[in-house]
């Protein structure tokens, strides 16, 4: 894949909800399991046009821990689909140099997708290339609620010792080795977080497409890339620019 030209700056995290895949389906006389089969080919042509861009870091919503409340069917084959899609393609990311990693909680995840998780996450560890991670079995309040418990925890028994800092936060996440998420895409024309990297996302920039995702490539990674590059991103600074009458003096 040809290296795409951006006006500006690339990206270094990207975050993705993968949103669509059973509307894609239904639009089409199909189940909704067979949306979510549809999008395995467009996850990987992302992934390919990330590494193609320059993107270091990518993050998607794979399973979260809403998603249980969904029909015992679609839940099963989710947990079957997240599986098998990391036993035919770690092999091939492997090969493309990426490296594979996992973030959600281990409760009510089945153990066998637990197994095919940290496989790839094995496998692929020395890798230097994109980081792919897989948030399966995540929420972010959860995430959060999780660390603060572990930081009362820890700090009652000493091992964190003066005040909680932004710093302090960010080692108890589950994306502590990640940076903060640059920019966050959406698709299927949804304009919501839904509970993914609330505080990774801080300060990210929002691209909400209106492509459903099995038909999100990686010429729509780079579109959203492009509207990023041509953004100023200020982090609460502001610069005073007032314009200039056409009548006031040089």
């Amino acid at each position: 894949m040809k290296k795409p030209k951006f006006t500006g700056s690339v990206p270094e995290h990207i975050a993705i909800v993968m949103d669509g895949n059973g509307r894609w389906a239904n639009a089409r006389g199909l189940t909704r399991v067979e949306g979510h089969r549809a999008g395995e080919a467009a996850l990987m042509d992302v992934i390919e046009g990330a590494i193609a861009a320059g993107v270091k870091y990518l993050t998607v919503f794979a399973f979260s821990t809403e998603n249980w409340k969904r029909s015992p069917d679609e839940v099963k084959f989710l947990m079957n689909y997240n599986r098998e899609v990391l036993r035919r393609r770690r092999d091939q990311l492997n090969e493309w140099g990426v490296r594979v990693r996992w973030a959600g909680r281990r409760p009510k995840l089945w153990p066998s997708v637990i197994d095919e998780l940290l496989t790839a996450e094995k496998l692929t560890k020395k890798n230097k290339g994109l980081v792919f991670t897989m948030c399966v079995n995540y929420g972010a309040r959860t995430e959060l609620v999780d660390a603060i418990n572990q930081m009362i925890e820890d700090k009652g028994s000493g091992k964190i010792k003066g005040s909680i800092t932004d710093k302090t936060v960010q080692k108890y996440l589950l994306t502590r080795d990640l940076p903060d998420v640059d920019l966050f895409i959406r698709t299927s024309g949804e304009q919501r977080i839904s509970n993914f990297l609330l505080w990774q996302s801080a300060y990210s920039e929002f691209v909400f497409s209106e492509v459903l995702w099995p038909d999100f490539g990686h010429k729509d990674l780079w579109q959203a890339i492009e509207a990023f590059s041509k953004r100023n991103r200020r982090f609460g600074k502001a610069v005073d620019k007032p314009k200039k009458s056409k009548g006031s003096a040089k």
